[in-house]
């Protein structure tokens, strides 16, 4: 009984530190946080901390691939809810970056606000991003690539211009106005890459 207490007590530590970390780092920045505010709001021994993250780094990377983990998470569900249609599988994945906007304390994308703190291409921090960044352009490639094969690439990339503006407008400006902007100019993208799709269709 013993043993199986010790057991959990570092990770429910460790929980407590990334959960805090996370909410603290999102809404004040990075380097603006050092690791003994962190400890203190954690109520957690620096021992402790240093036993779950050997260094402020270690936390660092540890809260983008939580962050990671939920937006993922949010993504995919929001997918596997909108059924069959490529189409409506992309315009969700547009709902629930427009949900994201619209909800209570947010202060932009992470991983953007991350980048302008670690801009240096070589840090892991960096890495970090850019990895998180590859895997939303590559979920957004394949599924531009079942509405219109031919455009998949630009029409990926352009969903995550289109997304990025709307992420730095909707802590700036209101958000529902920012939404709706966002949400018109994707559903302008899919409708262009549909018709062609269709017009290829209707020649072949």
């Amino acid at each position: 009984m013993t043993r199986g207490a010790t057991d959990i007590r570092p990770s429910e530590a460790r929980t407590r530190l990334l959960t805090t970390a996370t909410r603290i780092f999102y809404s004040e920045g990075i380097h603006a946080v050092g690791v003994d505010r962190i400890i203190a709001e954690a109520k957690v021994t620096r021992a402790t901390f240093y036993r779950h993250f050997p260094g402020k780094e270690d936390l660092i990377l540890a809260y983008l691939r939580e962050v990671h983990a939920m937006d993922r998470g949010r993504i995919e569900a929001a997918i596997a809810a909108a059924g069959p249609s490529p189409a409506d599988q992309a315009l969700a994945v547009a709902g629930a970056i427009a949900a994201g906007i619209r909800s209570p304390g947010f202060r932009g994308c992470a991983f953007l606000n991350a980048a302008a703190e670690y801009p240096d291409e070589a840090h892991p921090v960096h890495q970090e991003i850019i990895a998180h960044r590859q895997w939303f352009l590559d979920t957004l490639t394949t599924l531009m690539a079942q509405v219109h094969q031919e455009t998949a690439d630009p029409a990926a990339r352009h969903f995550v211009m289109l997304r990025d503006g709307a992420m730095a407008a909707g802590c700036l400006f209101d958000p529902a106005l920012v939404v709706e902007t966002f949400l018109r100019g994707i559903e302008g993208l899919l409708r262009i890459n549909t018709e062609r799709r269709s017009a290829e269709s209707a020649a072949a």
